[in-house]
């Protein structure tokens, strides 16, 4: 997959993706056979996959922290599965805040892993055994729908409304990892974040094909010293440009923007850069929540950042409060579906005798 988004991809398709069509379409091809053919294992716990239809963020680790708060609630033990994306283990690892940075685990790991148990690994297959093992009720994993090997028990797609699927065409002449009608067929519902239009053709394609819609809107946390203040406003993330819009949201004065590639991991002279610069012009430094657990536990300057970088925090609200549970819900009748469907499967098969 690639691993940075080119600007060409999110806007109207140009010569650029129309020049790299016969590539996505041998990517597509590939892509949407491996979706369509794939072998999926099954594990003794329902699993719910949060993804989205395009590379980049679209929402995905917010809307999977809202429903392992929502299994809580329901006396539930949530477990995250991740693929550790950006960190350099390589092993299935029980993430450990107090003893794992992200260049280990990754940075959306340690995000998770502030809300409930949290594995990471390759082979998400045997992820998921470790998070049964450990005795969850409920696996959520985040992305891996398009290439994971694991049965899944309901599929949520997030589309962000404001750049809803780029330009449409597939990597590597665009954002879309997979053909949209086979990633339509095997989703279970679409969760449309955000107010803007850019996703409206999906929403519909997705109600005429009978699949659940869900609203939602990414909500930050009420900051106060953040208010009326002006900042250096810094974020390694897929799209910057939504973070400025949330820090706006919430009253904060952007006088100087910075921008870096997603999961980016500061250098030294990027972190001097944003120190010098702030208290040069007299500005309060603040990040996301994602870029903050990427600065902590080193020394340095970089320990001066993390300290002084003001963190906006934000929340994924449903529009109706009810949807994480119904989802929660619906998954768990489909896993026992599933299992009563393997062990019907199990029950009447019956091996050769040989001679």
């Amino acid at each position: 997959m690639v691993s940075e988004a080119p600007p060409f991809w999110w806007t109207k398709a140009d010569w650029r993706a129309w020049g790299l069509l016969p590539f996505s379409f041998l990517y597509g091809r590939i892509a949407g056979r491996r979706m369509a053919r794939a072998r999926r294992a099954s594990v003794p716990v329902p699993v719910i996959c949060v993804g989205n239809f395009t590379v980049g963020g679209a929402g995905k680790t917010p809307t999977a922290i809202a429903l392992a708060r929502a299994a809580r609630e329901k006396g539930l033990k949530p477990g995250f599965l991740s693929r550790g994306y950006g960190g350099s283990l390589d092993v299935t690892t029980i993430v450990d805040l107090s003893h794992h940075r992200a260049e280990a685990v990754g940075d959306e790991a340690l995000l998770l892993c502030r809300e409930a148990l949290t594995v990471i690994s390759r082979a998400r297959v045997e992820g998921a055994r470790k998070l049964a093992e450990e005795g969850v009720d409920l696996i959520i994993m985040d992305d891996g729908f398009q290439s994971a090997r694991l049965a899944l028990d309901f599929a949520l797609v997030v589309i962000d409304t404001v750049r809803g699927i780029g330009n449409g065409h597939l990597v590597p002449g665009g954002p879309v990892r997979a053909p949209i009608a086979e990633q339509m067929h095997q989703l279970s519902a679409i969760l449309k974040v955000g107010d803007g239009e850019a996703a409206d053709s999906l929403v519909r394609q997705a109600a005429r094909a009978g699949k659940q819609v869900y609203v939602a809107a990414l909500r930050p946390r009420e900051n106060r010293e953040i208010a009326g203040k002006p900042l250096l406003a810094f974020a390694g993330i897929a799209d910057p440009e939504k973070f400025y819009r949330t820090v706006k949201e919430i009253g904060g004065l952007i006088t100087v923007k910075r921008a870096f590639p997603d999961h980016h991991y500061f250098t030294e002279d990027e972190i001097s850069g944003l120190l010098d610069d702030a208290a040069k012009d007299g500005l309060m430094l603040v990040t996301t929540a994602k870029d903050a657990v990427r600065l902590a536990g080193h020394h340095g300057r970089t320990e001066e950042l993390a300290l002084k970088a003001k963190v906006v925090e934000v929340d994924m609200t449903f529009d109706d409060r009810h949807a994480p549970g119904q989802i929660i819900d619906t998954a768990i009748a489909n896993f026992r579906q599933r299992r009563l469907k393997e062990a019907s499967a199990a029950k009447s098969w019956k091996p050769s005798i040989q001679p």
